[in-house]
């Protein structure tokens, strides 16, 4: 199994800053692709950005101010998926959400955390 804990969301003014975290613990070596996802008030969950074999991608909407990246710790245990989120706007409101894709033993099985909430308002 895998589970999946993130961190780091709060309210932030227009123009600010926040770092998302996504501690993952379980079965690593059966983990592919991860991704931040987000669901607004009354919207459908959209894709903000995901990181597979090192390569990103991101949602036209964050392009050019998210960053997402993965930390690996040492003793292979557990690791982090990371969404540093810069020049906030308004619309950035939402509860964000860490996936990660199985594969190997866990093909076929995708993985979600309880989200965290991130609030843009002055």
């Amino acid at each position: 199994q895998v589970q999946l804990v993130e961190s780091g969301g709060g309210l932030v003014q227009p123009g600010g800053s926040l770092r998302l975290s996504c501690e993952i613990s379980g079965r690593l070596s059966n983990i592919g692709g991860m991704g931040w996802y987000r669901q607004a008030p009354g919207k459908e969950r959209e894709l903000v950005a995901r990181i597979t074999d090192g390569i990103t991608r991101y949602s036209d909407s964050v392009l050019g101010r998210f960053t997402i990246s993965r930390d690996f710790a040492e003793d292979g245990a557990k690791s982090a998926l990371i969404l540093e989120m810069r020049n906030l706007k308004p619309e950035d409101t939402a509860l964000y959400s860490c996936n990660a894709e199985g594969i190997r033993l866990l093909r076929g099985r995708e993985f979600w955390g309880r989200g965290t909430q991130v609030t843009v308002s002055s």
